[in-house]
């Protein structure tokens, strides 16, 4: 059975979750390490007993030649970084979102099509064991026929958790349900719709974005519809991030690690009770290694697809569906009219929106979230200077 060398390009807090991963799976090994901050690069060296230690990435490919390079780095590196590895004709695991446009997602799939590589965009939940369990309830009838699925966030920023922790939601609602054919979304900033002075960098350089409370309505193509949340809290609430899948029969609720199963359609005290599911975990993992589950799974789901020449299941092309599905909230609730997707236009829509406004790129923000959104709530008239 063949056996994948794999390369880190980024040594940083996913890098080290990635590293782990395919540090332990027994058919992954973990070959060179590259990062521009040498104490990154020895820390996890140490750690995994990794002594191919690079601040070249090209150099770093040409000479360890790996099969799959991870970019676990901040989302505005990703297009850069993706055309710069796939020009070696080598598969990535890109952290998500895949991109900050869809032109940028369009040039990478294009890219690795041309070389015959594949991406997978580390949407680790989708692949996780908990949303194999969801999925297979769903596939033994547990909950009869889908009618409905919806998605809440963990309480960030509304434009930040879509681009956030709402890729990982829509990823799995994805897994379950399908494609999503068009999206009508309402967001607001400060209690009221949001205008083009609302579009501001985002933290952590994942783009532009727009609105502090984001309400979205799906509509799948297979013909059943859903809503995905994401509202400020006034402190993030991880116990918030969550889908939950309705049925005909019954309900099931997935978090990361954490899936539920609902007897009834409908929840009332007394009347039935939430009864925890199984995960589906290789009986290879062993959880007193260094990697986390989730993190595991997609490392034995590319290990898997290679093997069988077929797509991750975390592909680019679902990634980019993610970003299309993002990009669409943010213009829906910009001009207030239903989006279908996917779209013509793939720049950025909320820059188009302030193109069309007279107005050029927003001013710069911080990059740490904290200070973002102190100065985000300074813009807003709610604190100092």
């Amino acid at each position: 059975m063949q056996h994948y060398r794999v390369a880190i390009l980024g040594c940083r807090g996913r890098g080290t979750a990635a590293g782990r991963a395919y540090h332990q799976h027994p058919r992954t090994e973990v070959v060179a390490l590259c990062d521009l901050v040498p104490e990154l690069l020895a820390t996890l060296g140490d750690e995994l007993g990794v002594a191919a230690r690079y601040d070249d990435l090209d150099r770093m490919i040409e000479t360890e030649s790996p099969d799959i390079v991870a970019i676990p780095t901040g989302t505005e590196f990703h297009y850069p970084l993706a055309m710069r590895v796939l020009e070696h004709g080598v598969h990535i695991d890109i952290e998500k979102p895949i991109c900050t446009t869809l032109a940028e997602a369009d040039a990478v799939l294009a890219r690795a099509a041309e070389q015959g590589v594949q991406v997978a965009v580390h949407h680790q939940g989708r692949s996780g064991g908990a949303l194999q369990a969801v999925k297979a309830a769903i596939a033994e009838g547990r909950i009869g026929g889908l009618r409905y699925v919806q998605g809440s966030g963990k309480g960030y920023y509304g434009g930040y958790g879509l681009m956030n922790i709402a890729t990982h939601s829509l990823n799995a609602m994805l897994g379950v349900v399908g494609p999503v054919q068009s999206v009508q979304a309402v967001a607001l900033t400060d209690g009221r719709p949001i205008t083009p002075e609302d579009v501001v960098p985002s933290p952590s350089g994942m783009g532009y974005i727009a609105g502090e409370h984001v309400t979205a309505a799906l509509a799948f193509e297979c013909g059943i519809s859903g809503t995905l949340l994401q509202h400020r809290f006034p402190k993030v609430d991880s116990t918030a991030y969550m889908i939950e899948i309705y049925g005909t029969e019954g309900r099931l609720y997935w978090k990361s690690g954490a899936p539920w199963f609902l007897s009834t359609p409908h929840f009332a005290p007394g009347q039935s009770e939430w009864q925890p599911l199984a995960p589906i975990v290789p009986e290879h993992y062993d959880p007193a290694g260094p990697a986390a589950v989730e993190d595991y799974q997609f490392a034995d789901e590319y290990v898997q697809a290679l093997d069988e020449g077929r797509a991750h299941e975390c592909s680019g092309k679902a990634g980019r569906h993610v970003l299309e599905i993002l990009m669409g909230i943010f213009e829906s609730g910009a001009r207030g009219q239903r989006v279908d997707l996917p779209q013509a236009d793939r720049e950025h829509p909320l820059l188009r929106w302030r193109e069309e406004h007279g107005m050029g790129l927003p001013s710069p923000m911080p990059r740490p979230y904290a200070e973002w959104l102190a100065a985000e709530d300074c813009r807003l008239g709610r604190g100092a200077s």
